[in-house]
């Protein structure tokens, strides 16, 4: 179960980025509410996934989630750039994220 959350916790990471994003610096009002509520809910769930997880293991699939997260959405709905380069150093992120799952012992 609380990996199932940290992936939401991730997941709220990606939301809360990517309205900050488009909340131009804080200056547009939704996107700026759309973003603190996120980083709260985000922060929430890890709170909670961490009780029986690592804190080193959560807090590293937690961010990399949410880095993995906003690089494709970058991609997909901003123009930011594809490069191999790029996506092979994504890929090991995923990696690294499979990886801290299946050696965390829980």
């Amino acid at each position: 179960m609380a990996w199932f959350v940290l992936f939401f916790a991730g997941l709220f990471e990606v939301v809360w980025a990517m309205a900050m994003k488009y909340s131009q610096g804080f200056t547009r009002l939704i996107p700026s509410l759309v973003t603190v509520v996120g980083m709260a809910i985000s922060v929430y769930l890890l709170a909670q996934a961490s009780k029986s997880l690592p804190i080193g293991t959560a807090y590293a699939v937690w961010t990399g989630i949410g880095a993995v997260g906003a690089v494709v959405l970058g991609i997909l709905l901003l123009g930011e750039p594809r490069s191999l380069p790029r996506l092979f150093f994504v890929a090991l992120i995923v990696i690294g994220i499979i990886g801290l799952r299946f050696t965390s012992g829980e």
